[in-house]
């Protein structure tokens, strides 16, 4: 397998997060992380990928503090994945992704599900960019300033019902 170059000290941080998410598969499986699966056998069920790639994965989202393994829940010799706060965080990044297709895909007809909101069984606002201040922001809207970020406060985790 090629060593891929890492851009873990990369200037711009759109490159250091994918260095952290890595590939599609390690996006898929926080999804179905979110989703509630938790076992090796529920992920390779779900995505259909090799054992040894499934591993590989699995291994360097829990190095890079995305998920952790736990005993399991139901008390067996086994042990799960959870997500962690960190992992949690990819939330956002799924659900632009998705809005982003759900706009445009060819084929948004054969998307086999909706987003609603669990309480009101509407589907969930589209995603939305805003100032300091609430105004809405476009691409147009911004620029980007030398120096780090000031880093922002962490918002608790989130918690699947």
């Amino acid at each position: 397998m090629v060593k891929r170059t890492s851009l873990e000290g990369a200037e711009c941080p759109i490159a250091r997060s994918l260095d952290v998410l890595g590939d599609w598969w390690s996006l898929l499986i926080i999804r179905d992380a979110l989703m509630g699966r938790r076992r090796f056998g529920e992920f390779q069920k779900s995505l259909g990928l090799a054992r040894n790639i499934l591993t590989v994965r699995l291994r360097a989202l829990v190095d890079q503090g995305i998920l952790e393994l736990v005993p399991a829940s139901d008390g067996s010799v086994y042990q799960e994945y959870v997500l962690t706060p960190k992992g949690f965080g990819v939330f956002p990044i799924l659900v632009a992704l998705r809005q982003w297709s759900e706009e445009f895909d060819d084929h948004p007809e054969e998307i086999g599900t909706t987003m609603v909101d669990r309480e009101q069984g509407k589907p969930v606002k589209k995603l939305a960019l805003h100032s300091q201040g609430g105004r809405p922001l476009s691409f147009a809207d911004i620029t980007l300033k030398r120096g780090a970020p000031k880093r922002a406060k962490r918002a608790g985790a989130l918690r699947s019902q």
